[in-house]
């Protein structure tokens, strides 16, 4: 199993139908550490299957955190540059706003018509899904990214380091 950039894009639609709030790059990064953590030490398995490595402020998706950031710098790629295809593939899904903010960039997700697709999803990622979402749901990015800090296996993790 591989990198999948459409359950991630489903699972941004998805915590857009829930109204989650303050969702913004930072805040969905933490939310799917979060997901793929809780359901890795409950199931066996990670739901996207990303890695995520340890910053001095909070986990973040290896793959996802590049392509955030080349969005957000609005950088060029070559078209046969792989990450080109994962931005591709993430936009037929969503759209992505950037706002720029005083000292850092922001990057929102705005709904189109695609809808979500629950059959990317098994009963078990469901409940792992709406657990994170019932207990972080409501959090800024500032205090989520605090309550990764909670959890032995960030704090023992050296910065720049793989999670998991």
């Amino acid at each position: 199993m591989k990198f999948d950039i459409v359950k991630i894009a489903n699972a941004i639609i998805y915590l857009l139908d829930k109204k989650v709030a303050h969702l913004n790059d930072k805040k969905l990064s933490i939310m799917l550490f979060l997901m793929d953590y809780n359901h890795q030490e409950n199931c066996g398995e990670k739901i996207f299957n990303e890695e995520y490595v340890k910053t001095n402020r909070n986990p973040k998706p290896r793959i996802l955190g590049e392509v955030f950031d080349i969005i957000a710098n609005n950088e060029d790629l070559d078209e046969d540059d792989e990450r080109l295809f994962v931005i591709q593939e993430l936009l037929d899904y969503i759209d992505i706003e950037i706002i720029d903010k005083e000292k850092f960039v922001e990057l929102q997700f705005i709904k189109m018509e695609e809808g979500f697709d629950e059959e990317l999803f098994n009963v078990d990622e469901f409940k792992t899904m709406n657990k994170i979402i019932k207990l972080y749901g409501d959090m800024t990015p500032r205090n989520i990214a605090n309550e990764c800090f909670k959890i032995d296996t960030v704090r023992e993790t050296a910065n720049d380091e793989v999670i998991i």
